[in-house]
C-alpha cells in the first residue's frame, strides 16, 4: 500500500495560498490586487504556526538553559515566544482580508427581494 507523500514546506504555503484566495474570491476586484500581499502572508502564517505547534507539542512551552559553567534554569521556549506573536499577526491579517469582502448585505441574492415581496402581497 503505498504511503501519502509528506508536501514540502513551500508545496504546503501554496496549498494554503490557493485554498485562501477561493476563500476571499468575492473581495471586489479593485481591491484584489492588494490583498495578494496579504493572503500569500496569511499562506506563510497559517503553515509556519502549524509547524510551531508540532514543535511545541514535542517540546512544550520550556527549555532549558546553561548560563555559565553550574547555572542551569528553565525558560519559555523560544518556539512558544513566536508562536505567541505570529498567532496575534496572523489574526490581523484574517481580519484585514475580511474587511476587504462586501457586506452579507449587498450579496444576497435578488430572489429574497421577491419573495420578500410575495409574501407581503399575500398579506392583503
Amino acid at each position: 500500500m503505498a504511503t501519502k507523500k509528506e508536501l514540502t514546506r513551500e508545496e504546503r504555503i501554496k496549498k494554503e495560498f490557493n485554498r485562501l484566495k477561493k476563500v476571499f474570491k468575492d473581495i471586489p476586484k479593485d481591491r484584489k490586487d492588494t490583498c495578494i500581499s496579504l493572503i500569500k502572508n496569511a499562506a506563510f502564517m497559517t503553515i509556519t504556526l502549524e509547524d510551531l505547534q508540532k514543535e511545541i507539542a514535542e517540546k512544550g512551552v520550556v527549555s532549558e538553559y546553561q548560563n555559565g559553567e553550574n547555572q542551569w534554569g528553565t525558560k519559555k521556549s523560544p518556539e512558544s515566544d513566536v508562536y505567541n506573536t505570529m498567532i496575534k499577526n496572523h489574526l490581523s491579517v484574517i481580519k484585514q482580508l475580511c474587511d476587504q469582502l462586501p457586506d452579507v448585505e449587498s450579496v444576497q441574492p435578488a430572489e429574497d427581494e421577491l419573495i420578500t415581496f410575495v409574501k407581503r402581497a399575500g398579506r392583503k
